[in-house]
């Protein structure tokens, strides 16, 4: 991805999005700052700081981490963070969860917010009848939202949700060497694949050193920490626009507009929308993926903006054990150095395999 020399033009500045997951602490090194605790609605406040797993502040660092005090640096670390706290599996208190808001109350509530980008990275194997309404309201609003496509691939490859639901974004990951890793997901709903292998985040919820990660969920973060580079660079561009831009300039050995089960669209490089300020994102009011996403509406004159393949669900789609956020890690790494999202390679090698990542849960083993 090149991210010295794309920070040259863009930095994610003026750009807010929203973290749906385990709660973000927004006193970490690399975060304080960041995190615009005060712009999250008090319907959806209840502990929103307290990260219970430390899965949603490592995500919220791969987006917009400043790297200060030894940390993460994200790739839009000019970029702002909006704070929500779910009820992933990680949450083990009872009580604590029925205080919790829902996804689909999160949804909702950052599609009522300023943040133009929603990070999800969990995902479920069940249908939420109510987050597949919030998402679509959140799309009519303009909102762009990515998502993790589960890290089950190795297993059970089961569909996941919210990436499955339209205009959602699914995103597989990548390693360094330009494969999709084995973990990662694959099917008809993954619309692109990000790094996700070997990357860092927080060990555990103490906030005392980080470890050797991997999973969609940094995929997602990645992509969507892209795609507020991208739109921080044309603020005047509708997420249809932005969303149009990512799928045209993304790495594939394949033909434009066809799509990889295990890539989607191909490797998300902002660069190449960055580098080129002459490039034509399209009519504001069109959404690029409206065959998918009109599938299953009632009105398919709608134009909501983000995307997300519709496909039909995988042969063994069966029952996961919950929510969770979509990310495995070793026990490695310390916190001694400071520590980068690793980003080069992929973007330079155009990959050639599929990932997942995501379900209701913070996943930590692939």
């Amino acid at each position: 991805m090149q991210a010295d020399d794309m920070w040259k033009t863009s930095t994610g500045k003026g750009v807010k999005v929203a973290v749906i997951d385990t709660g973000v602490n927004p006193n970490t090194p690399s975060l304080k700052g960041q995190v615009l605790v005060d712009e999250v609605q008090n319907s959806v406040s209840y502990h929103v700081t307290q990260d219970y797993d430390g899965h949603g502040t490592s995500m919220a660092e791969m987006i917009a981490g400043t790297g200060a005090g030894n940390g993460i640096k994200g790739l839009a670390f000019g970029a702002k963070i909006i704070p929500y706290r779910i009820g992933l599996n990680q949450l083990k208190d009872e009580q604590e969860k029925k205080k919790t808001p829902t996804s689909a109350e999160a949804i909702r509530a950052a599609a009522d917010s300023d943040a133009k980008i929603i990070n999800m990275s969990f995902g479920g194997a069940y249908i939420d009848p109510d987050a597949e309404v919030a998402i679509k309201y959140a799309a009519s609003k303009g909102k762009l939202l990515f998502a993790a496509v589960g890290n089950s691939g190795l297993k059970k490859n089961e569909i996941e949700y919210p990436a499955f639901y339209p205009y959602v974004n699914g995103v597989s990951a990548a390693d360094q060497s330009g494969k999709v890793a084995k973990f990662s997901e694959n099917g008809e709903y993954v619309d692109f694949s990000a790094p996700g292998v070997d990357v860092p985040g927080w060990c555990d919820n103490t906030f005392k050193e980080y470890c050797n990660g991997r999973g969609t969920s940094a995929a997602s973060a990645i992509a969507s920490a892209s795609a507020a580079l991208v739109w921080s660079a044309h603020p005047d561009w509708t997420a249809n626009q932005v969303l149009r831009v990512l799928i045209d300039t993304a790495g594939r050995k394949w033909p434009k507009g066809e799509r990889s089960l295990y890539l989607g669209f191909g490797v998300m490089r902002p660069r190449k929308v960055l580098d080129n300020p002459s490039i034509n994102p399209g009519p504001a009011n069109v959404d690029p993926l409206a065959a998918e996403n009109s599938v299953g509406d009632d009105d398919t004159s709608a134009t909501p903006t983000p995307s997300a393949s519709s496909g039909q669900p995988a042969k063994d789609a069966g029952s996961t054990s919950g929510p969770t956020s979509a990310a495995a890690k070793d026990s490695g790494s310390g916190s001694d150095t400071t520590t980068w999202v690793i980003i080069g390679a992929v973007a330079a090698v155009l990959v050639i395999g599929g990932a997942g990542f995501g379900v209701l849960r913070a996943r930590r083993k692939a």
